[in-house]
């Protein structure tokens, strides 16, 4: 059974940080590659950043390049999403997502696997 589990989101102030993780289970983890997405209230599910099954390739949407970084940890089945520079435009819930043997994409439906999301609120 796949498991994928959020963890390290809540309330900061502009400008402040924080680093979710995302502890994946019964998949074969160093074979998958792993995005970051967000939604906010009312608003479509949109892409945040993706890194590939080694770590070696990433991408990031426009909005949050140069402030964000995604990494993994393949021998802890776990990737990581730092957030620096946080803007109240970053509120939303963060889900990660995982594509099995295969290589990175930006769309919410080319990912097999979801979290449950975990919560930023960035405060003005």
């Amino acid at each position: 059974q796949v498991r994928l589990v959020e963890s390290g989101g809540g309330l900061v102030q502009t400008g402040g940080s924080l680093r979710l993780s995302c502890a994946a289970s019964g998949i074969a983890f160093s074979s998958s590659a792993m995005a970051w997405f967000r939604q906010a209230p009312g608003k479509e599910r949109e892409f945040v950043a993706t890194i590939s099954r080694a770590g070696s390739t990433t991408y990031y949407a426009e909005s949050v390049k140069g402030r964000f970084t995604v990494s993994r940890d393949n021998g802890k089945n776990t990737v990581y999403l730092q957030m620096n520079s946080l803007k109240p435009e970053d509120t939303a819930v963060y889900y990660c997502a995982a594509r099995m043997l295969r290589s990175t994409a930006m769309g919410p439906y080319d990912y097999d696997n979801w979290g449950q999301g975990t919560q930023v609120t960035v405060s003005s």
